[in-house]
């Protein structure tokens, strides 16, 4: 073997080729654009997709979507199109040393290089800087496949040089095509076994996929297998064996990943929006997902100041208890002291006036930096201090009608500015009602120029 041949680590043009024993998932990947379901409006004239194939050369892409969407099949399939050599490598197993050899490969064949990175994800940023002068030279044409929102995942310079085509999760009536496809093909799926899916094993199958081909793909083998070698071989496909074949489901959700913030955001904007209906689903998904518990208390927590507010200041103190409680007695229990402040805070009265009020407070701040305190609100422990009219003219207010003060606490170059400002809602009716009485006694008592505590 001569010294050029040990340097080429790969296939003028790579091929996929299947194992003996390959899974059905992976024996019914879509070989050519017409198998590929689901992403027809992609592929419709004018959409992203139809434009790469149309283009007189495919730009690098990272195709961004949720597992089993055909993301690895459209990667072959846009090679296969390009006429151009495929490349393929795992972002599980390669590292710097791997991208360099596959692109010190892409510069001594003649043949256009399609570098494949699966879960691009899961390089770092070091291992994704390397991709970028053969990118940006055209050395290789790059297309990733993620399943993570690329805007967090992949470097901004990479980002940058890529198109991105997302891809949805796949819709049941492709789901119900990728059934039809593996029980009608005799070579790569069941279309030699007698294995007859009725509706309802059918719905059951859809439904533990998620949106997952593979998933499904994956299930469908296992129900068949448990299924052919029963004495119920003859008869359609029962809900019983699905169910054996199923498990126990492992709902979609990443901690750290985009689905983990969708799901939050859902629970959040579900609770805002007084739907305690729709804050439960979420809440659901997010415990049988494995969501820690206490990061769902410490956001109900948040809510319940910064949504509810002095609306209803029972529900705070309910949101503290419900934290408390899931700490204290753990999981699986703790989902109900969590179910219970959930349906609280959305039928809870809204109100996010005090934080509001907070941030107009703050803008003041960074317009005018710490301002001097007024003096009669400085403490005054020493003599010194006295002489100099710390504390003179404070009024006491436990000494004065209503514990009223008329005095102006703001500084000089803030005075009479005004950030809380109560809804009609909830408690702070009563709230904005007091609070206008005292706004226009302190007005009054200003205008007056009479002593801060005499506002009659």
């Amino acid at each position: 073997m001569g010294a050029d041949e040990t340097l080429d680590l790969f296939p003028e043009r790579a091929a996929r080729t299947l194992e003996l024993h390959a899974p059905l998932a992976e024996r019914m990947r879509p070989r050519r654009l017409e198998e590929l379901v689901g992403h027809e409006a992609l592929l419709a004239p004018g959409r992203p997709l139809h434009t790469l194939l149309q283009g007189p050369s495919l730009p690098s892409i990272l195709l961004w979507g949720p597992p089993g969407s055909g993301k690895t099949s459209l990667a072959w399939i846009l090679g296969e199109r390009a006429d151009a050599r495929m490349v393929p490598l795992s972002a599980v197993t390669a590292g710097v040393p791997e991208i360099r050899k596959a692109v010190e490969s892409a510069r001594r064949t003649r043949l256009r290089t399609l570098l494949f990175i699966d879960e691009i994800h899961r390089l770092n940023k070091a291992q994704q800087d390397a991709l970028l002068p053969p990118v940006e030279v055209g050395t290789v044409t790059l297309i990733g496949a993620t399943t993570e929102n690329p805007s967090f995942s992949v470097i901004a310079p990479l980002l940058s040089r890529c198109r991105v085509v997302v891809l949805e999760a796949l819709s049941l009536a492709a789901l119900e095509s990728v059934i039809d496809r593996a029980l009608a093909d005799p070579e790569r799926g069941l279309g030699r076994t007698p294995l007859e899916v009725p509706e309802d094993a059918r719905r059951a199958l859809i439904r533990a996929s998620q949106g997952d081909a593979r998933r499904l793909l994956g299930t469908l083998e296992a129900a068949a297998s448990i299924h052919l070698a029963s004495a119920r071989r003859a008869l359609p496909l029962d809900l019983e064996t699905v169910a054996a074949a199923v498990g126990r489901d492992a709902l979609r959700h990443d901690r750290d990943g985009e689905e983990h913030f969708n799901v939050v955001s859902a629970l959040i904007k579900s609770l805002r929006s007084s739907d305690p209906d729709a804050a439960l689903h979420y809440l659901a998904r997010m415990v049988e997902a494995g969501e820690d518990p206490l990061y769902v208390a410490r956001r109900l927590v948040i809510f319940a100041s910064e949504d509810v507010g002095n609306a209803d200041p029972a529900a705070l103190p309910l949101a503290l208890a419900a934290h408390q409680a899931v700490e204290r007695i753990g999981m699986p229990e703790g989902r109900i002291p969590l179910a219970q402040a959930v349906t609280y805070l959305a039928c809870a009265p809204k109100s996010n006036a005090a934080y509001q009020a907070l941030g107009r407070a703050l803008e003041d701040l960074t317009a005018h930096g710490p301002l001097p305190v007024p003096k009669h609100l400085r403490n005054a422990p020493t003599k010194l201090m006295r002489e100099l009219d710390y504390g003179k003219d404070y009024v006491y207010a436990h000494g004065e009608r209503d514990a009223f003060v008329a005095a102006e606490n703001l500084p000089d170059a803030l005075r009479g500015r005004v950030y809380y400002e109560p809804t009609q809602r909830g408690r702070e009716v009563e709230l904005a009602e007091r609070l206008a009485v005292w706004r226009e006694r302190r007005r009054r008592a200003l205008e007056s120029g009479g002593p801060a505590g005499d506002d009659d």
